[in-house]
């Protein structure tokens, strides 16, 4: 048996037990027959291990150069080093497909074996679906797209990845916004089971929270993995430009911070049932939605594969999943009703109300403006392309309300705040975004757009400051402890709330470095000759020379440039022009890139063309502060480990609404205020 009937048949054993575990766990949870609700476990095991065995065959036939398979004479080349080689699994759709159906896979035992012993009553509704999901992953990839159809006759060498995918970001970004579209199908299958069986109280909050908040996780590591590859690799000096995959990855972790800050008003005043389940099924049509996008080829994309005959099953499925969803809901709107209502406007509730709502309005927003050139080319015959203006406009005033919002929300107390508390909180903070302000427009900043975000920020970080300056207080003074320790014993015993501020100071410093980046950007395009100079802000770039490099398949000529500021040297910059052998008609840019400290600038230079007689033009960019958006992600990452992380020896047990309910009869003091709005990551 060769590589191609073995996958094939790994694949179709897959197939097979997937549907037995559909069957086993829709006729175990209506007759309530455990050992066949086990008997649909074991066979999800079984598939992970099939999948598993599909996953390793695939990879086998990169490592091994195997050409009689169409997907590796595509996407593998014999001069490609052994890491391009790896990535070329995912590197094109069928091998795309079959990454996220494994890891579907993986995930899908892992949580159904955990609710076993924690969510017995959750256990054939998740599993039914999730087996349900694969089974439609495994059709494309045995009837549709496999990555194991054979050709007829296996060329000497294969076409390899566009030259663009052999950076390192390919060997992480893909894979984790793959990862992070497969993993929202879990908190999904917990929910649908939980609407199947009608058991719609709280129970289903504390799987669904878990699970969401990795997928939000992965999905968020993935975007920031994508922002800094795309800076680094795509030479138009930016790291995001509302490209619609870039798009597409965004919109689910959008729904998916709106449904942890919501879940936190379920879990504490029993509010947004019906709210909470719709934003967990939209965020798991976003992300086959996502996958759709990329895969299906429907929308013009730098990142999307060619139109490929997918895209009406990707459509055809989702449309399946919102009319089932729907239909559930409807059915069970009484039981999702709320008990109450929002008691006062100047509340943590109203709060998060609102945090959902602009979240929702981006989500709205930036889909119309993926969609809109496919719309206009159904209902006019022209495609009309929606730059990242709209983008700007729309979501930049709704972005703003978000960090004010993230300002004022911890602040706020449940069920009613009065005006005295808001303002003893606040003033400090406030007091930082009026210094902000001052200053900069002392240092000569004239864009009061500009100030005003910058005075945002600091608003929000002034905020966190005084949250952890009272919890730090109120221990010193309990216990006796040093700051630093009774910051630590803060941070330990509230890792939710106190992970979540991190989150929101994650954010901060990221909007920073957006709006530094955004409204100080400069840029040249200068022509020199070795020994020239041109003066670039605060820097001189001083153009030394050109050299050559040949490798195996890649010819490279590059630049080198020094650049100093006050007469010392601060960088040496490499731009360079590589054509792959293979792709000769599409060269590659590779960026001089390096940030200048102490003023954080990231010097940024293209080499775009050189002469015979050793000149050469450059593009030339001083995009300053850039570099907060990476330690905010580093942050970011933190925070939500911190949130994450499980309390030893403590065991979270969902609450009763009517106890829920009961126990807000007094709010609770300013030391022991979870977090606030937009916390997603907040204790209930």
């Amino acid at each position: 048996m060769g590589l191609s009937e073995a996958g094939r048949a790994t694949l179709l054993m897959a197939f097979v037990l997937a549907a037995y575990a559909a069957y086993a766990f829709v006729v175990g949870g209506r007759l309530r027959h455990k050992p066949l609700q086990m008997s649909g476990r074991n066979a999800l095991v079984a598939g992970g291990g099939a999948m598993t065995l599909a996953a390793l065959l695939l990879l086998y036939g990169f490592l091994s150069l195997d050409f009689s398979l169409r997907f590796v004479a595509e996407n593998a080349n014999r001069n490609a080093p052994i890491e391009v080689l790896i990535t070329g699994f995912w590197g094109g759709q069928a091998g795309s497909l079959l990454f996220w159906a494994w890891l579907l896979a993986l995930f899908s035992l892992v949580a159904v074996w955990r609710a076993f012993s924690r969510h017995s009553h959750l256990v054939a509704g998740a599993g039914a679906t999730l087996a349900a999901i694969q089974i439609f992953f495994l059709v494309l990839l045995v009837f549709v797209s496999s990555p194991f159809e054979r050709v007829p006759v296996p060329p000497l060498d294969g076409r390899g990845l566009n030259p663009l995918l052999w950076d390192d970001g390919m060997r992480v970004h893909p894979p984790l916004l793959l990862a992070g579209y497969m993993s929202f199908s879990i908190p999904f299958a917990f929910v649908m089971s939980a609407l199947i069986s009608g058991r719609l109280g709280n129970e289903w909050l504390a799987p669904v929270r878990r699970w969401m908040l990795l997928a939000w996780a992965i999905q968020g590591a993935g975007l920031l993995a994508g922002a800094w590859w795309a800076y680094h690799v795509l030479g138009w000096g930016g790291y995001w430009g509302w490209d619609p995959v870039e798009n597409a990855a965004l919109l689910p972790w959008l729904t998916a911070t709106a449904y942890l800050h919501s879940a936190m008003v379920q879990e504490r005043r029993g509010f947004l049932k019906a709210w909470n389940v719709a934003l967990v099924i939209a965020t798991f049509c976003l992300a086959i939605f996502g996958t759709f996008v990329v895969r299906s080829g429907v929308i013009s994309s730098v990142h999307s594969f060619a139109l490929s005959p997918i895209g009406p099953f990707f459509f055809a499925f989702v449309g399946l999943v919102i009319i089932i969803s729907l239909g559930l809901i409807f059915w069970r709107l009484p039981q999702l009703r709320s008990p109450g209502e929002i008691d006062a406007v100047s509340s943590r509730e109203t709060a998060f109300l609102v945090n959902n709502l602009l979240l929702t309005a981006i989500t709205a927003a930036t889909f119309w403006g993926t969609m809109f050139p496919l719309l206009s080319e159904v209902a006019r015959g022209v495609k009309v392309a929606v730059g990242p203006p709209f983008y700007q406009q729309v979501n930049g005033p709704l972005l703003l309300g978000l960090l004010l919002l993230m300002a004022v929300g911890p602040l706020l107390a449940w069920r009613r705040s009065t005006l005295a508390r808001l303002w003893r909180g606040l003033r400090w903070p406030l007091a930082a975004a009026v210094a902000t302000s001052a200053l900069l427009w002392l240092l000569g900043m004239s864009s009061g757009l500009a100030i005003l975000a910058f005075a945002a920020c600091a608003l929000v970080a002034g905020s966190i400051a005084v949250e952890f300056a009272r919890g730090v207080r109120a221990r010193t003074r309990s216990s006796h402890e040093n700051p630093l320790l009774a910051l630590l014993g803060l941070v330990r015993r509230n890792r939710r709330r106190y992970g979540g501020y991190l989150v929101h100071l994650a954010l901060t410093l990221m909007a920073c470095g957006v709006i530094a980046s955004q409204f100080f950007q400069s840029e040249e395009s200068v022509t020199l000759r070795p020994g020239e100079a041109v003066a670039a802000g605060r820097y001189r770039i001083t153009f030394e020379g050109l050299a050559a490099r040949s490798q195996p398949g890649i010819d490279t000529v590059f630049a080198r440039l020094s650049a100093t500021a006050g007469g010392a040297q601060i960088a040496t910059l490499r731009p360079e022009r590589r054509v792959h052998r293979n792709w000769e008609q599409q060269p590659i840019t590779g960026v001089g890139l390096e940030t200048a400290w102490p003023w954080g600038d990231d010097l940024y230079v293209l080499l775009t063309d050189w002469e015979e007689d050793g000149s050469a033009s450059f593009r030339i960019l001083i995009n300053p502060l850039v570099s907060l958006i990476w330690l905010g992600g580093a942050v970011f990452l933190a925070g939500t480990a911190v949130a994450a992380w499980p309390d030893p020896g403590r065991v979270r047990v969902p609450r009763p609404e009517s106890r829920a309910l009961s126990s807000e009869s007094s709010t609770p003091p300013s030391g022991s205020q979870v977090a606030g709005v937009p916390l997603a990551l907040g204790e209930p």
